[in-house]
């Protein structure tokens, strides 16, 4: 890959992510407002329906708090959005910019990555309004929500090495594009997006184990919600396994890189 130094690689990547979100939001009557109004409409629809309508309460959660299962979901959609957006972005990304491929001596690793800081703004913002929401709701504010910033952090590298990894193999899979809505999909139900992870029978937990969106769920609920401060065992583990991931991507990337020429 040709030389780039992290710090140029950085200022990139932050141009192209702020130029993402410009054309998103270009021309539409919000603008800027979207991502502040769609945590808090999300918030307000799971509320009414799950809370008023159903009355559903979040496992292990006290009778008359039924505000809580609004809050316990959004937070687990909220993380998984992140993995989401950069998931499905990643398989085309390197088709839709086939100029930088073929004509431009560029960071490519950079482009992958645009999807996932897209992803990283929607998700802040959305965590932000949580915790504030949840603070007037009784479940908060905790100190522990401080972590959240710790947690996501190996998040991101593994999203980043799933990204590269995607974005490697859609050059050559034109049917990665297609297969990664598949991919979020199955992350995102067999996972505790809807329900905890304790309510899974022995047997499947492996399953959940297995998801990369387990444990950063768990944990900024916990974080967030219930005053628990992730686990270093947890956090320990879950950062070798992102670093291996992001190893893989990386280098898959750099051997598959050879031939996105020819092919684009």
């Amino acid at each position: 890959m040709p030389h780039f130094t992290p710090r140029a690689g950085f200022s990139l990547w932050r141009a192209l992510v702020r130029q993402e979100l410009v054309n998103r939001y270009r021309g539409t009557l919000l603008g800027w407002a979207w991502p502040l109004l769609m945590p808090l409409v999300l918030l307000a629809v799971y509320g009414f329906v799950f809370g008023t309508v159903f009355k559903i309460r979040w496992p292990g959660q006290a009778e008359g708090h039924t505000a809580g299962f609004a809050l316990f979901l959004l937070a687990g959609l909220t993380v998984h959005g992140l993995l989401a957006e950069a998931v499905s972005g990643a398989p085309g990304v390197l088709v839709r910019q086939a100029n930088f491929v073929r004509k431009v001596v560029f960071p490519l690793p950079v482009l992958p990555a645009v999807p996932l800081g897209v992803g990283l703004v929607h998700s802040a913002i959305g965590l932000a309004l949580l915790a504030v929401v949840a603070a007037f709701s009784g479940y908060g504010p905790h100190l522990s929500a401080l972590s959240v910033p710790l947690v996501l952090l190996p998040f991101i590298v593994m999203v980043w090495g799933m990204a590269l990894l995607l974005a490697a193999l859609g050059v050559y899979l034109r049917d990665l594009q297609q297969m990664s809505g598949v991919l979020v999909m199955l992350m995102l139900f067999v996972g505790p997006v809807f329900f905890p992870a304790s309510m899974v029978p022995e047997r499947w937990a492996w399953l959940l184990a297995a998801n990369p969106v387990t444990w950063p769920v768990e944990s900024v609920r916990g974080a967030l919600l219930e005053g628990h401060w992730p686990s270093v065992a947890g956090f320990a583990t879950y950062t070798v396994f992102a670093a291996l991931m992001l190893a893989v991507g990386w280098f898959a990337f750099a051997k598959l890189r050879r031939g996105f020429a020819d092919v684009l």
